[in-house]
């Protein structure tokens, strides 16, 4: 039996765009008019999304026409929809560069070989990737994503390897220093 295919998420749609079917689509790709490249976009219940046309609107937002949204009441119908591709459809990472959906179920532990828990969320609240590791316990701690704090990921044999800063694995789970109280 075949693996099944991670989703990525790729883009958003948001409000209604006009009077014609157009929809803002917030893009999550590097180059947001890439968004038609990968075929059609599917939704968490499996709708298909056919681009008909784009245009940038600016920064990462476009203008976006679905094949088979005519009007504006079917575009606001819309609102909120998030739109996936098959983790195939879309061309290798550069070198490291990372896709988050190849993050999500590593193994965590330390370099001293300590388990520590699963990564089950990347998350970034404006200062830096973090991964969100769920601990045995089922409490999460947030690992700065940085070559120092995980110097090395093993796709291969699925687990991500931290040297945690001191005390994040400590009960509360946060690091001490000179922020500390």
């Amino acid at each position: 039996m075949a693996e099944p295919q991670k989703s990525i998420l790729i883009a958003e749609i948001g409000a209604a765009h006009g009077v014609r079917g157009e929809v803002r689509v917030k893009a999550h790709t590097a180059d947001p008019m890439a968004i038609a490249d990968y075929g059609p976009l599917r939704d968490g219940r499996g709708s298909l999304f056919r681009v008909k046309s784009l245009r940038h609107l600016k920064d990462d937002m476009l203008v976006v026409a679905f094949e088979g949204v005519a009007d504006r009441t079917a575009a606001e119908k819309l609102n909120r929809t998030k739109l996936y591709v098959d983790r195939s459809a879309l061309p290798p990472p550069d070198e490291d560069e990372f896709y988050h959906a190849d993050l999500l179920g590593l193994a965590v532990e330390t370099t001293a070989g300590e388990p520590v828990g699963t990564v089950v969320a990347v998350a970034d609240f404006g200062a830096g990737d973090l991964l969100e590791v769920r601990r045995s316990g089922g409490a999460s701690i947030y690992v700065p994503f940085t070559r120092a704090v995980v110097p090395v990921l093993d796709f291969s044999a699925g687990k991500a390897i931290i040297e945690p800063p001191q005390g994040l694995l400590e009960e509360g789970g946060e690091p001490e220093g000179e922020d500390a109280p």
